[in-house]
């Protein structure tokens, strides 16, 4: 159930510049001139499951995601977005002119959907915009990107605490993978490839689970041709 106010903005800020700090692109950890631009979508909802969400991703594709309670501390994971999906966040973010001077927020009498803060930065340039429900459907399908990349970390993580500890908990999890691919709901679901191909190779877990897992990998490969 969703809470009746909104968090703090101490709260939510302090965790957005928490997560900012861990993650820097690798064009400016290696001091090659000037950094690639990136995005930062974070999303806050106290009570919820994770309460708080960070996607960071350079032009380059090289991306982090933390997701956790709002008291943990932060603890991103890196990977690498195809360049498709990269191309389609840094699109829709110029469409909205890279959140500078723009109004996203509804100002329609909605629920606390969560508060959403996307932030550009390229240099010492740096543009964010705020909103709990938008109507504007740039910014609602840029959130649905970074939502479905939420999602697929979200599905790796229990997938990697299910291979080390429970293994019988992985049927139950690659339903729910096999459900949110149908509806369309992971970006770059290729990311399940290392885990998926674990589970098929490894004896030791259920036929079921490899059943399943398989049955995704060919999904995951005929979406890919």
């Amino acid at each position: 159930m969703s809470p009746k106010g909104p968090p703090s903005k101490s709260i939510w800020a302090a965790a957005i510049l928490g997560a900012a700090a861990f993650f820097l692109p690798p064009s400016a950890a290696a001091g090659q001139g000037d950094p690639l631009p990136r995005i930062t979508f974070t999303k806050v909802l106290k009570g919820s499951s994770p309460e708080f969400e960070s996607v960071t991703v350079d032009k380059s594709g090289a991306a982090a995601c933390d997701t956790r309670k709002l008291r943990d501390s932060a603890n991103p994971r890196a990977f690498k977005l195809s360049p498709a999906t990269t191309q389609r966040i840094f699109g829709l973010a110029a469409r909205l002119h890279n959140f500078q001077g723009v109004e996203l927020e509804s100002r329609k009498p909605v629920a606390n959907l969560g508060r959403k803060t996307l932030t550009y930065e390229r240099g010492g340039e740096t543009h964010s915009v705020e909103f709990n429900y938008t109507a504007n459907r740039d910014a609602e399908e840029l959130a649905n990107v970074f939502e479905g990349i939420v999602s697929v970390n979200l599905h790796v993580q229990t997938l990697d605490f299910s291979i080390r500890y429970d293994p019988l908990g992985l049927p139950h999890e690659l339903s729910l993978i096999q459900m949110d691919l149908e509806r369309k709901a992971l970006a770059d679901p290729e990311l399940l490839t290392p885990q998926l191909e674990a589970i098929v190779r490894d004896s030791r877990f259920l036929h079921l689970a490899q059943v399943r897992a398989e049955n995704i990998l060919q999904e995951l490969r005929q979406d890919r041709n």
